[in-house]
């Protein structure tokens, strides 16, 4: 890969997939990379985006900064997540097509198909039907994103390609106690539960609903090898073909975590989507596999989390 002719942006390479997306492509042997924290550049910010596209102007970009949370945070602030997300996006992506950018690759999320769509989920599924309601606002601006890099391929032949991510986790994750995820929210709870020798842990739910999971790591080598060898319209699905069920997860988070207590499902609370499972075999046939088994992967993130814990 020739790099005379511009760095590589990450956009958002703090976060969980930007960080990993940095990691791999370090590793690679990639050393032109153009990174800014929130701080150094708002993306919300369109003068301040467009300044640092006519500056650096990347040949790359690697766009996975976005506002996120869980169920709780969506449901709760659905108009941050609306507005920072188009704003990021809306910026990102004109600004790259404007200062030449050779490729630019967005990432989406799962949340933005059908609550009920068949499953697994297939590319087609999109806009087929009603979405979930509690992130309904997240998924309308990735929809837009999506839209946006299909738009600006037609129109102006930009070459920018779409991701399609399941349920992410692994090192760097967001632990915040209320707006995580499901797996660092687990890992969280169990820690402090058997930090404070507590009887029992509450898990939000029925615990029936089953998710597709996906190292951080997996999911940037998939990402690199889409910007090196897929150029197409149609967004392409990110997915381990891992499922398992929150109340499975759960036991093996407490398993992991070292935690020997009662687990509880609190099933006044809600389950979100019933089942999410991506087809990925589009992903498949250009020769991609997962590497990282569940339960070395959460080993992995504790591992992480309790480093990071001890550093702070």
């Amino acid at each position: 890969m020739a790099h005379s002719d511009g760095p590589i942006y990450v956009a958002g390479h703090r976060g969980l997939v930007g960080a990993s997306i940095v990691r791999h492509l370090r590793a690679s042997g990639v050393d032109d990379l153009v990174l800014r924290t929130h701080a150094e550049l708002d993306l919300t910010d369109q003068p301040a985006v467009e300044a640092f596209f006519a500056e650096h102007r990347p040949r790359q970009v690697y766009l996975a900064a976005a506002k996120v949370g869980g169920i709780l945070a969506n449901d709760t602030y659905p108009a941050d997540f609306l507005r920072e997300n188009l704003a990021i996006q809306t910026n990102v992506i004109h600004s790259a097509w404007k200062h030449g950018a050779r490729k630019l690759l967005f990432l989406g999320s799962s949340c933005i198909y059908p609550k009920l769509a068949p499953q697994p989920l297939h590319e087609d599924a999109l806009l087929t039907g009603p979405l979930e309601p509690t992130n309904e606002a997240y998924a309308i601006a990735k929809i837009a994103g999506l839209k946006m890099c299909q738009a600006y391929r037609k129109q102006h032949g930009f070459d920018a390609i779409v991701a399609m991510p399941t349920n992410l986790y692994g090192p760097g994750d967001n632990y915040h106690p209320q707006n995580s995820h499901v797996v660092p929210g687990l890992l969280r709870r169990f820690h402090e539960a058997r930090e404070a020798n507590a009887p029992e842990v509450v898990v939000w739910g029925t615990g029936t609903p089953l998710r597709e999971l996906l190292y951080a790591d997996d999911l940037a080598d998939a990402l690199v090898l889409l910007m090196d060898r897929y150029s197409d319209a149609q967004m392409v699905n990110v997915g381990s073909g891992d499922e398992v069920s929150i109340a499975e997860l759960a036991h093996l988070v407490a398993d992991v975590v070292g935690y020997t207590g009662q687990i509880r499902f609190d099933t006044s609370k809600p389950d979100g989507t019933p089942r999410k499972l991506l087809d990925s075999s589009r992903l498949a046939a250009l020769g991609w596999r997962r590497r990282v088994p569940l339960r070395d992967g959460l080993a992995l993130a504790y591992a992480d989390w309790r480093t990071a814990a001890a550093t702070r």
